[in-house]
């Protein structure tokens, strides 16, 4: 396995002198897009309907997505094995646009987000230096490599950003995205999101049923910390009379764009009165407890409890299909718990992390999804 700081180091040393470039970020971010362009070249980026096995072994990833009933799709995934050329690093994420531009900027931030943190964690671990760095120091290593993700995480996500800001082609003042991703290095998970879009982890409890672990924040304008910094910033927080229960932010004189999100990619109107593009990030040594993570828009959770989701997947007849029964079961859902509301964008993407296949299940919720789901 080739240490990924030294092979983008070397790969961004040859674009450099190739063609004579002097600025280190954007060699730095060639060399990552060279990676991404070799990546979808081998088939290692799925960023459509589809289930991934992992030719190395007998992990496997699945994702789905269905459109809603508002018009264009708006929601995208990716999972890109191998990251950076990285035999046990994944990434994978989710996007959920609004706005009428919101489709493109989803799709925009899915393009940039991975190349531009393979870039700023090669910035974070200073590849280019004089110095090599050694995973394995004697000091708090675990605290270390933390420390330098959650960096890359933060400056990746304000690099995105500010690249949205200038774009020509799109227009992000009234559009935005969340985004939900998550780094899988070894036995460790790195998880970074802004928004709604939210990452599940079902693991194993001590009685051997399996339960849900939130691993995000749902970050809605009502929480207090988010309402006090958009209050702080001269926004507004309210529900309006035709959306009882649902808190936006707003600006402060004008009642007609307001946004159910605290934080977003885009969205320029509102970012000068609280609306932020910060990530949350945590991580997770994983166990052999763990068995799988869930990575899903608001079309899912809006009528699907964690608990619900990993049963649904967990349930499901093979791994490869889980995502999709998944999306098919919140599709029924939304008949059930919204009628009279035009049904969200719906998607999923479920990362297997033990090659080892396990099927617990709650008995009446597999009942559930196989035949109350199905009667509508």
């Amino acid at each position: 396995m080739v240490l990924l700081p030294t092979f983008l180091d070397g790969l961004a040393k040859t674009i450099s002198s190739r063609k004579g470039k002097s600025c280190p970020c954007d060699v730095g971010r060639e060399a990552a897009n060279t990676l991404a362009k070799e990546a979808r070249r081998n088939e290692s980026i799925l960023s459509s309907t589809a289930a991934v096995k992992i030719s190395k072994s007998s992990r496997l990833a699945s994702a789905c997505s269905k459109r809603g009933r508002k018009g264009v799709n708006q929601d995208c995934f990716i999972l890109w094995e191998e990251f950076g050329c990285q035999e046990d690093m994944t990434f994978c994420g989710v996007f959920d646009g609004h706005g009428p531009w919101g489709h493109a900027v989803a799709k925009r931030v899915r393009e940039l987000l991975p190349s531009f943190l393979l870039c700023k964690w090669q910035e974070a671990l200073g590849v280019g230096s004089s110095q090599d760095w050694n995973f394995e120091m004697e000091f708090d290593a675990n605290l270390q490599h933390f420390d330098i993700w959650k960096q890359s995480f933060l400056k990746t996500y304000a690099a995105v950003d500010q690249e949205l800001k200038l774009h020509r082609s799109i227009d992000t003042f009234c559009s935005g995205t969340t985004a939900s991703t998550i780094v899988k290095q070894g036995e460790n998970l790195l998880i970074a999101n802004i928004g709604d879009s939210r990452a599940v982890l079902a693991t194993t409890s001590d009685d051997g049923s399996l339960v849900p672990l939130q691993l995000t924040i749902d970050f809605k304008p009502n929480l207090p910390q988010e309402a006090e910094r958009i209050k702080q910033s001269k926004g507004r927080v309210f529900c309006s009379h035709d959306e009882p229960g649902l808190y936006r932010v707003w600006m402060p004189n004008d009642e007609t764009l307001g946004l159910a999100v605290s934080r977003a990619f885009g969205d320029y109107c509102l970012k000068d009165f609280g609306l932020i593009s910060v990530p949350y990030v945590t991580q997770r040594k994983i166990t052999s407890r763990d068995q799988f993570v869930i990575l899903a828009t608001d079309g899912v959770w809006d009528v699907i409890s964690n608990h619900e989701a990993i049963q649904i997947v967990s349930s499901a007849p093979d791994r490869e299909n889980s995502a999709k029964l998944l999306v098919e079961c919140a599709a029924r859902a939304w008949k059930l718990k919204r009628r009279g509301f035009a049904r969200d964008d719906i998607s999923a993407l479920c990362l297997f992390l033990h090659t080892t296949e396990t099927n617990r299940f709650d008995p009446p919720l597999k009942a559930l999804t196989k035949s109350t789901w199905r009667q509508n």
